[in-house]
């Protein structure tokens, strides 16, 4: 079964004819590491999963990039703005590991919604997970210390530190790298 519609299985009860609706829509496809899911500016209004691999969205602020998430198998992943907006991205999607996606265009997630309410069932359902994951990134980011949020980052991705250059994984603690290390060092 392709990882999206399992994925949305999770939300909510399908049918066969949705499931088959979904399979003729949704694309699958391999990406390079270093390669673009979006890059500032750009409108991409799809949304994905990662079957294998790993991508990073950042911003570049004073000729700095900065990383607000990391997405790893298995997670609906998108930009906000593009998606639901259909405006320009502040941020860029990036593979950093050779990885599989499959992706459906918010147009036909849109039509899938109107024509069935499974489906608006389904889509209502994450968009109330991603409010919680923001909620909990904003409130790490406001009262917890670098070294509660790097410890809460090995909590949900243990092999991080393996998969994820430090610099990376720095930027996303709104830290120094230097910094970093001394708190792995503990």
């Amino acid at each position: 079964m392709n990882p999206l519609i399992k994925k949305f299985k999770e939300y909510g009860n399908l049918t066969l004819e949705i499931e088959e609706e979904l399979s003729k829509k949704i694309i699958s496809q391999t990406k390079q590491k270093g390669d673009f899911f979006l890059k500032q500016g750009q409108i991409v209004s799809s949304l994905f999963i990662i079957e294998t691999g790993l991508v990073r969205s950042f911003y570049i602020k004073d000729d700095r990039e900065i990383n607000s998430w990391f997405g790893f198998e298995n997670i609906i992943l998108g930009s906000i703005l593009p998606l639901f907006y259909k405006k320009p991205s502040f941020e860029n999607i990036q593979f950093l590991e050779t990885s599989k996606i499959h992706y459906i265009s918010t147009d036909d997630l849109n039509g899938l919604y109107k024509k069935y309410h499974a489906m608006e069932t389904i889509g209502r359902l994450m968009s109330e997970e991603y409010c919680k994951i923001l909620e909990d990134r904003i409130m790490s980011l406001q009262t917890l210390s670098a070294e509660e949020r790097y410890q809460t980052l090995l909590k949900q991705e243990p092999n991080v530190s393996q998969r994820i250059a430090l610099g990376h994984i720095a930027s996303y603690l709104g830290i120094t790298q230097e910094t970093l290390s001394r708190i792995r060092k503990r």
